[in-house]
């Protein structure tokens, strides 16, 4: 017997969802490994933002289907091969997938798999569903294609959603890529601290907390160039408006508006829009998938990093698949700092 872990129900286009939508079944996998198969171990599993969109029939993007009721959810994992029939693979190689069943063991084609190489991380493979993943592409990626950062150009990145697990990533990035200045804006004091103290932050607001608008204007002075935006709603709104003429805006995620039934990206404020069209700023929606031939290259840019010590890395991992529900509603309600991660096997 194996665990499967299956979507139970929806929670309607305006709902939250919570550990409930989800249920733990036990079943059983064939056998025997077909030609071009593969059987793996389940090691670990990635919970995302943009799979409350995967909870709606209509996700709202082309490249996302929509989980299906009553069947294993899926969505980033890792695993080692235990049985092979895959010419390229072997017992033992590690692989990973961005529609990883939710599964403790799975028979899977072995064409839809990556191998990893563990030394690039340091031997930490759940870095390859985070900051070596692409969660760390789509931070490199995003400011490299959309921020338009330019060494010495004297420019000043925030960052929303910051000690999250793109948000975290990002700032250090915008950093590394040659922003002078880069303000973080989470949702705790102890976020906060880390994305200074440990992440390199040149200062981080708290929004739960006093006036934001106040606080970006005296943490920013010369006014907001690249806005690495993860969450969307008011935060956003008051971003831009300190944003300055010809800056950009790197759409990467809007999560305040996962859980309500509007378009995506989601329209701005007619005053926002005003703000957006006389001040020319770009405000395009960002992709990773778009970006795939990059990707070789981009990780192994991420690896380095990594292994200097200039790309700090945070996770938090939550114990056995029992527990992906809630540690799904946990990362959708800011639980988190940087990746979650779900421990499945040892």
């Amino acid at each position: 017997f194996i665990y499967l872990f299956n979507f139970k129900i929806t929670v309607g286009k305006n709902g939250v969802p919570v550990a409930e939508n989800f249920r733990l079944e036990q079943s059983t996998i064939a056998d025997t490994v077909q030609e071009g198969q593969v059987r793996v171990k389940t090691l670990y599993l990635s919970v995302d933002p943009y799979m409350r969109c995967r909870m709606n029939e209509d996700t709202g993007s082309d490249y996302l289907r929509p989980w299906q009721l009553s069947e294993v959810a899926d969505g980033g994992g890792i695993g080692v091969v235990e049985e092979s029939k895959h010419d390229k693979l072997a017992k033992g190689d590690f692989v990973t997938s961005f529609t990883w069943p939710w599964q403790t063991v799975a028979i899977l084609d072995g064409s839809l798999l990556q191998k990893l190489v563990p030394q690039l991380v340091d031997g930490r493979l759940s870095y390859f569903l985070g900051a070596a993943g692409i969660t760390g592409l789509t931070a490199l990626l995003g400011i490299r294609e959309k921020g338009h950062v330019a060494a010495g150009a004297n420019q000043t990145m925030v960052v929303s959603g910051a000690a999250g697990a793109c948000g975290s990533l990002a700032g250090q990035i915008g950093r590394l890529e040659g922003c002078s200045r880069v303000v973080g804006i989470a949702g705790t004091d102890e976020k906060c601290s880390i994305l200074v103290q440990e992440m390199g932050f040149d200062a981080a607001i708290n929004y739960k907390k006093g006036d934001v608008a106040k606080q970006l204007r005296e943490l920013c002075p010369g006014g907001v160039d690249v806005y690495f935006d993860n969450v969307g709603g008011d935060i956003s709104d008051t971003v831009i408006s300190q944003m300055n003429q010809n800056s950009h805006i790197i759409l990467c995620g809007q999560i305040s508006q996962y859980n309500k039934d509007v378009p995506y990206p989601p329209p701005l404020p007619p005053d926002i829009e005003k703000i957006q069209k006389e001040r020319n700023i770009t405000r395009e929606r960002f992709l990773v998938l778009n970006y795939m031939d990059k990707q070789e290259a981009s990780v192994l840019q991420l690896c380095q990093w990594i292994q200097e010590g200039k790309l700090k890395v945070r996770e938090t991992v939550v114990e056995g698949l029992a527990n992906i529900g809630a540690a799904f509603q946990s990362m959708m309600s800011g639980g988190n700092i940087g990746k979650q991660i779900v421990s499945v096997s040892k």
